[in-house]
């Protein structure tokens, strides 16, 4: 059972972060809504839309060395991180289609 969790974030620049947690650290740079880490598993692709906690993780490298066997993420076709961009757009046309509708 895992119950202890640790992390803590600095920030060293307009849009860099150095990640301290327990199993080591990682450099994150990007805006809000989309930002990429690089630590010791690999490159993590994350984009989302800010304040909805909607969101697509792409991670791409070594799998965790602590996950179940069988139960690691599949390895990214060409082209996902493209769609999971689409899906954010779609989503965001969603909003602002009900948004416009509600308004008018």
């Amino acid at each position: 059972m895992r119950f202890l969790r640790f992390r803590r974030s600095f920030r060293i620049g307009p849009g860099l972060r150095v990640n301290i947690g327990k199993r080591g650290a990682s450099l994150s740079a990007g805006v809000r809504g989309a930002h990429v880490t690089i630590g010791k598993d690999g490159v993590r692709t994350t984009v989302g839309l800010p304040g909805t906690g909607l969101s697509y993780t792409e991670h791409s490298g070594r799998p965790r060395t602590d996950a179940v066997e069988g139960a690691g993420e599949a390895p990214a076709t060409p082209g996902s991180a493209t769609r999971g961009w689409l899906w954010i757009a779609l989503l965001v046309a969603v909003v602002v289609g009900v948004i416009v509708a509600a308004a008018g």
